[in-house]
């Protein structure tokens, strides 16, 4: 086995090749565990290596802990459910078992999904692998240290407002944010039901194709699932982005830091020499976004976690953290009787007019390409102090999932030694031509090469 790590691919490869066997595979990432989990913390609960199932050619996975699995512990990254064993499987985690992917166990987020840094978490704080002073990013803050640790080589997680794309952007990995609709929401602890979207985070982009290959499709227990066609994600995943045209959204360079903005440029310069055509668009829109957001997800969140409340499963509602209260409270007071005009309904109509403005972008361009993040990774305790500072930290993210589209967040280079990644986003279920434009930026790069400091040690 190798002394570094092993991505999806390199294990299959390694099966075939018949370098390795499962049970190898399995010792090497539980090594991994065991070895360095104690200074990132990303696992709530690691199925015990003894009661692991490994037969045939088996991959391990861990899922953010917002993914009801049977027999094994589901969390949500609160308290309230602590000890709560589901008796059932979310779909995600049915088709990946189908596929001899197997639960290494469930991964810290914040509670019930609520955050940017990982930091509401009840149970602790997950670090940046990169630096671990550094916040790995919200609110699958679990599930990229896990993969940019190297302690799995899939992880699945969820992006309601950027909470894929931004921990995969703080820890040089790879995160898909799905159309809406695109995988199930069958089993996952609702947040927003209207924005929620299940992806999953990995070391490269063809290993995140590989598994949306898997987990995409329709699933008659979601209503809001897709009959939609699912493509082969990496057929012609190495065709070359020569002739495509990619927008840059002005609207998403006002307000970035200067280092953030040079490295974009950098990127940009990257994407063009490989072929594409570079055109600016505008998304006029973009500014009223994240306050809309801020609406709709607090409205959603009052109701959904309605159900919570001790009877039926689940401790007592008082234990609910700060911002889970904040948020139902928000939430409860724009859906009020004299508010749901003022609030709501507004938000969802201003909710139309950013869908209009990516449906006119995509008249001119095949994808469009924008920082994921406007400034560097966040210092520990920097933002969590500072609700609204932590809610700015989805500004160019947000507008993705209103509109329901999909977008890839990739590495794009180092900061003072931290990652910084750049999402493409792209029309509904066009998942596959953003793999293709992530696959010809990140050979170009190579990026995912450069492996946390210390872990060379």
């Amino acid at each position: 086995m190798p002394n570094d790590f092993l991505t999806v691919k390199q294990i299959l490869d390694g099966y075939e090749s018949a370098s390795f066997n499962s049970k190898e595979v399995f010792e090497f990432f539980y090594n991994r565990i065991k070895g360095i989990d104690a200074d990132i913390k990303s696992f709530i609960t690691v199925v015990p290596e003894d009661k692991v199932c490994v037969a045939g050619k088996s991959i391990p996975v861990a899922y953010k802990d917002i993914f009801t699995t049977k027999n094994i512990q589901t969390t949500a990254g609160s308290h309230i459910l602590r000890g709560y064993i589901p008796p059932y499987n979310a779909t995600v985690v049915d088709k990946l078992s189908d596929s001899k992917f197997v639960c290494a166990g469930k991964l810290n987020c914040d509670a019930f999904a609520h955050g940017a840094t990982g930091e509401n978490s009840d149970f602790f704080v997950t670090k940046n692998p990169y630096f671990l002073k550094k916040t790995a990013g919200g609110s699958s803050s679990g599930s990229a240290a896990a993969v940019a640790a190297g302690l799995v080589p899939v992880a699945t997680a969820t992006d309601t407002g950027g909470s894929i794309r931004l921990p995969a952007s703080f820890t040089n990995t790879v995160g898909i944010k799905p159309t809406y609709g695109r995988v199930s929401r069958y089993g996952i602890i609702a947040m927003t039901s209207s924005t929620d979207s299940i992806g999953h985070i990995t070391k490269t982009v063809w290993d995140n194709a590989f598994v949306l290959n898997i987990t995409a499709g329709f699933d008659p227990k979601d209503a809001t699932s897709s009959h939609a066609k699912v493509p082969d994600y990496l057929s012609d995943i190495d065709k070359g982005i020569s002739g495509l045209k990619i927008g840059i959204p002005k609207e998403y360079l006002q307000g970035l830091d200067d280092v953030v903005e040079k490295q974009f440029d950098k990127s940009v310069k990257i994407v063009k020499s490989l072929g594409a055509e570079i055109v600016e668009v505008s998304l006029p829109h973009t500014e009223y976004a994240i306050n809309v957001y801020y609406i709709l997800t607090p409205s959603e969140i009052s109701s959904n976690l309605a159900r919570f409340d001790g009877i039926r499963f689940g401790k007592q509602r008082d234990q609910f953290g700060d911002e889970a209260k904040r948020r139902i409270m928000l939430g409860t007071y724009s859906l009020s009787a004299g508010y749901y005009d003022d609030y709501y309904l507004k938000a969802q109509k201003v909710r139309t007019l950013v869908i209009e403005d990516f449906r006119k972008a995509f008249d001119k361009v095949d994808a469009l390409m924008a920082p994921v993040f406007p400034s560097t990774v966040p210092a520990l305790g920097e933002a969590i102090v500072d609700p609204i500072k932590m809610y700015m930290m989805d500004v160019l993210t947000v507008p993705v999932n209103l509109a329901g589209l999909p977008a890839l967040s990739v590495p794009s280079g180092f900061i003072d030694a931290l990652p910084v990644g750049i999402q493409f986003i792209g029309k509904h279920f066009d998942e596959k031509l953003l793999y293709r434009i992530g696959y010809s930026f990140e050979s170009e790069t190579k990026y995912y090469e450069k492996i946390p400091n210390f872990l060379e040690k």
